[in-house]
C-alpha cells in the first residue's frame, strides 16, 4: 500500500474510483444524526490513542526518510509527532465532537407578507478534497472536521508523511466502522504519483465539491492554477506585528517573541516588525534585543541599521518572504498610518498584530487592515482554529469568498432555503 505507485491512465481511474466512493459516503453522511458522527469521533479519538505507539513508530520512519535531505527545519517539526502532539490530536477530535453539530441549523427565517415562511439552513458541502504537506495531523483535524460538518473527504497528504498519515488514517476508518457511517467518508489518497494532485484539481468526474490546499508555495501555486472546482485558499502566512507609540514596552516584548519564536514553522508565525518611529529611540532596541536573546536573526531597514549597525540588511524581497524560520524583518513605520501601508503592500492577508493602548489606533486598524485574522495586544501564534475553540481546522483561508480564517465545521457548510406555505400561488 505505501509503496504502490500506479502510472499514466491508472491513476485516472484509480482517483475516479475514490471519488465515486466519497460521493456515495456523503449522502448518508448528509443526514447521519448527531449522535451517530460524535460516536465516530470519539472513537476515532480513542484509537488514536490506543495506537500511540504504533503512529510515533510509523511517524520516526518518517523522520528517518527525511534525513540527509533538504528538508527546511520549519517543515520538519510540522512533521513530528510526539505523545503530547497524538495526544492534543486526539483531544482536538472530541472538542469537535462537542461542538454544536452545523448541520441542519437555521441561519435566519423571516415571514412574507404573502404568508410565505422562508429558512435558510445550513447543509454539507458535500465532498471535501485536501492536499497537504509534512503535516500528518492534518489527516486527523480534516478527517474530523469534515465528518462533524457531514461531509465525505478525500485526502492526499506529502510522501514524507505518507507513513504517519497512514496511520492515523486507520484510527479513523476504525471509528467510522464502530459507528455503522460508511469507511469511504474518510479516504486517503494511496499513492504518491503527483498525478494524483492533478485528477483532485480536475475534480474527479464533479465527485469533488472543494479543494483545500495546504502546503508551500508551489502547491498553492499550483492548485490556483489548474484547479477546476471552488478551492478555499490557504496561501503563505506573511504575518505582522505593529508596535504603536501607545503600546506597553514590556507587553510588546513578551509579544513579538512568542508570535516570532514559539514555534517558527507555523503560519501564524510573525514575520515582520513594524515600529512606530516616534518611539524608536525608546522602543527599537529592547524590542530587538528581546527577539535576538531568543536566537532569532534579524534583518533591518537602513533606519534600523542606524540604531543596530551589527544587524542584516533587509533587501525588498525580505519584505514579501515567509522565512518560517528563527528570521523576523525590522522597519520604522509613520504610526498606524505607515503601518497599515505597509501591510497593505506586502500582507498575504492572513494574520496581523497591533500592540497599543490608544483606543482609535486600535480601532484604524481593525478598521483598515484588510486580512483574515487581526489581533489586538496577542501574538498572531493565537491564528489557529483549535485556539480559537473550533478544535481544529482544515486551515485558514486566506480569500474573501465564503470561508476566511480558521476553516472548522461552519466554514465547511454552504445553505438551503426552505420555504413553506399553505396554498401560495404566484399571481
Amino acid at each position: 500500500m505505501l509503496d504502490a505507485v500506479a502510472k499514466g491512465p491508472d491513476i485516472d481511474a484509480l482517483m475516479n474510483d475514490i471519488g465515486r466512493k466519497a460521493r456515495a459516503a456523503s449522502r448518508p453522511l448528509s443526514f447521519a444524526s448527531t449522535k451517530q458522527k460524535n460516536q465516530a469521533l470519539e472513537a476515532m479519538a480513542d484509537a488514536i490513542v490506543a495506537n500511540m505507539s504504533a503512529i510515533l513508530a510509523e511517524n520516526a520512519k518518517d523522520l528517518k526518510a527525511v534525513e540527509g535531505t533538504n528538508m527546511l527545519a520549519s517543515s520538519i517539526d510540522r512533521l513530528t509527532l510526539t505523545e503530547k502532539r497524538v495526544v492534543e490530536m486526539a483531544e482536538g477530535i472530541r472538542t469537535i465532537a462537542a461542538l454544536n453539530d452545523p448541520v441542519g441549523e437555521v441561519i435566519a427565517a423571516w415571514d412574507r407578507p404573502n404568508g410565505l415562511k422562508i429558512e435558510r439552513v445550513r447543509t454539507p458541502l458535500g465532498v471535501i478534497g485536501v492536499i497537504f504537506e509534512s503535516r500528518p495531523n492534518v489527516t486527523a483535524d480534516a478527517g474530523a472536521l469534515c465528518l462533524k460538518a457531514g461531509n465525505a473527504v478525500i485526502l492526499r497528504c506529502g510522501t514524507d508523511s505518507r507513513r504517519s498519515s497512514l496511520a492515523i488514517h486507520a484510527c479513523l476508518v476504525e471509528g467510522l466502522k464502530s459507528a455503522g457511517l460508511p469507511e469511504h467518508a474518510i479516504q486517503l489518497v494511496p499513492v504518491s504519483d503527483r498525478a494524483a494532485v492533478g485528477a483532485m484539481l480536475r475534480g474527479l468526474d464533479g465527485t469533488i465539491d472543494v479543494i483545500v490546499p495546504r502546503g508551500g508555495k508551489s502547491l498553492v501555486a499550483r492548485v490556483q492554477d489548474e484547479a477546476r472546482v471552488p478551492v478555499f485558499a490557504h496561501l503563505e502566512g506573511l504575518c505582522h506585528v505593529y508596535i504603536d507609540a501607545s503600546a506597553d514596552l514590556e507587553m510588546a516584548k513578551r509579544i513579538i517573541v512568542n508570535a516570532k519564536m514559539r514555534r517558527t514553522g507555523v503560519c501564524g508565525a510573525a514575520e515582520t516588525l513594524l515600529v512606530d518611529r516616534a518611539v524608536a529611540s525608546t522602543h527599537l532596541r529592547p524590542l530587538l534585543a528581546a527577539l535576538s536573546d531568543a536566537g532569532c536573526e534579524i534583518r533591518g531597514s537602513a533606519e534600523v541599521l542606524e540604531t543596530a549597525p551589527a544587524l542584516k540588511a533587509a533587501t525588498e524581497d525580505d519584505w514579501s518572504t515567509e522565512y518560517l524560520d528563527a528570521i523576523i524583518s525590522v522597519t520604522l513605520v509613520d504610526g498606524i498610518s505607515g503601518a497599515i501601508a505597509h501591510i497593505g503592500k506586502y500582507s498575504s492577508n492572513h494574520t496581523e498584530a497591533v500592540i497599543a493602548e490608544n483606543p482609535e489606533v486600535v480601532e484604524r486598524f481593525f478598521n483598515e487592515v484588510d486580512s483574515a485574522i487581526l489581533l489586538h495586544n496577542a501574538s498572531t501564534q493565537f491564528a489557529d482554529g483549535g485556539e480559537f475553540g473550533m478544535g481544529a481546522e482544515i486551515g485558514i483561508a486566506t480569500g474573501k469568498m465564503h470561508a476566511r480564517g480558521p476553516v472548522g465545521v461552519e466554514q465547511l457548510t454552504s445553505f438551503k432555503y426552505r420555504v413553506r406555505g399553505n396554498g401560495q400561488i404566484r399571481p
